[in-house]
């Protein structure tokens, strides 16, 4: 039986107190005496937006099959908490046990993305770990980066022991059984950062002498000691059908999370080169996930969780070769449940149609398209590859189809911008909205036009 963390009268006081209490269906328990190591896996954001993240459900699902790890989740407490855990000297927790982090041995942090860099400081510090990496002790958890900004380390470095470059279904295992025969040799915390940092992927700042230029750029890299490799170099998993961890049993949230719903991984990478784009370099090459088993993929996880929507999760959802086979199957197979199936990050001069309209028959929905910026001339810079013409074109091959939502993604503050730049947003969108009643009689509209716009 396990005792949580915080007395009721705290969780009575924070806001969606459910955010701290673990227990949620699919949640994975473990007898800690039975496991050889803990890993406390923090994306460190609130737990709606942490809940959302599939690479953190994938690492999640992985290691917990492991009989000898036990992973445990762990998120940033809102404001109000974390005022109520300094005042009160609680230590960051996991959700599953309700212990300290500080009791484990690793903890891992995703890094999407730089803003939440302040939050991981957050995170050690509510932790009771020491915020630069030399400080820690022997008894500290090895504190570990991963994710799309760990390819960018060094402005993090001094705060992490380890940074893991790559996908995390490639070398995570072979980073445990060292751990573990480093313990069983009664290694110390030093011995294992060695042989951890001869594992391909495996970045230890420690281990390197870093200098840098004038504006902050990287003049130097070279290792501090003999044995540590020159180069770290990105780790991909090749054969996305025999080496994926595909998620057969996902948490389910207690509370509405940012994105409550089924995630369904079809593909990795991208077959556009989007200059802006940063997971589109890094995710590089496009690797699609076999059709036969995204459709087990897909009726294995509704099953298993009761969500009443999947989304097609990938960088370029209209790429995916057998969209339409799978479309196609997961109407079939779920009409009658009322399952919505959801398409991000369509391209609107991929626009299938025939597909989509199947689609809008389960739940209507908006679509989102990005054009991310406003001018031909700015979307030629970044080599979006869209033309003024084709996104007039898909939207009014949407609005036919039935829709008369859409949600459109800009940027704001590229290179070489101009006020004229900014202004086409504006102008983009009243188009797209005059295509509606240019394009459908008005006997058949579905009310009025929504154009949602988002920069």
């Amino acid at each position: 039986m396990r005792t949580l963390a915080l007395s009721d009268e705290i969780l009575m006081k924070v806001d969606k107190a459910a955010r701290y209490i673990g227990g949620e269906v699919n949640s994975v328990m473990k007898d800690k005496n039975d496991v050889d190591i803990r890993f406390a896996m923090c994306f460190p954001d609130v737990y709606e937006i942490g809940m959302s993240n599939l690479g953190m459900m994938i690492l999640y699902n992985m290691f917990n099959e492991r009989e000898d790890v036990w992973c445990e989740r762990v998120f940033s407490p809102w404001m109000d908490l974390d005022k109520v855990m300094r005042e009160e000297h609680i230590p960051l927790f996991a959700l599953e046990s309700q212990e300290p982090v500080k009791e484990f041995d690793f903890l891992g942090i995703t890094l999407g993305y730089e803003m939440c860099y302040t939050n991981v400081l957050q995170v050690l510090d509510l932790s009771h770990v020491s915020l630069l990496a030399k400080d820690r002790k022997e008894d500290d958890p090895i504190v570990i980066g991963g994710g799309a900004c760990a390819y960018n380390p060094e402005p993090i470095a001094e705060f992490f022991d380890m940074f893991y470059i790559g996908e995390g279904e490639t070398v995570y295992d072979a980073l445990f059984d060292a751990y573990k025969a480093n313990k069983a040799a009664g290694g110390s915390r030093a011995d294992f950062l060695f042989v951890a940092s001869q594992i391909p992927g495996i970045y230890v700042p420690s281990l390197y002498n870093v200098t840098y230029k004038e504006d902050g750029t990287i003049a130097s890299f070279t290792p501090a000691k003999e044995g540590v490799p020159e180069k770290v170099c990105k780790q991909l998993i090749t054969d996305v059908t025999k080496d994926y961890r595909a998620i057969k049993a996902p948490v389910v949230p207690f509370i509405k999370a940012t994105q409550d719903r089924v995630t369904l991984e079809i593909q990795r990478g991208c077959i556009r080169g989007c200059r802006f784009c940063q997971a589109g370099m890094i995710y590089r090459p496009t690797r699609e996930r076999n059709v036969e088993d995204l459709k087990a993929s897909a009726r294995e996880m509704l099953q298993n969780t009761g969500h009443e929507e999947i989304s097609l999760s990938s960088l370029s959802s209209s790429d995916y070769s057998e969209l339409k086979e799978l479309v196609n199957f997961l109407i079939e197979e779920f009409h009658g449940n009322a399952v919505n199936i959801s398409l991000p990050s369509l391209r609107i001069d991929a626009f299938a149609l025939d597909v989509m309209s199947k689609v809008q028959d389960v739940k209507k929905s908006s679509l989102t398209f990005a054009p991310e910026a406003g001018s031909q001339r700015l979307r030629n810079v970044i080599n979006k590859g869209l033309t003024e013409e084709n996104i007039l074109h898909g939207a009014g091959e949407a609005f036919k189809g039935g829709w008369n939502q859409v949600k459109l993604y800009f940027m704001l503050g590229l290179p070489t911008e101009t006020e004229d730049d900014m202004k086409g947003i504006a102008h983009l969108a009243q188009k797209i909205a005059e295509t509606y009643y240019e394009e459908v009689p008005k006997e058949k509209r579905n009310g009025k036009v929504q154009v949602n716009v988002s920069t």
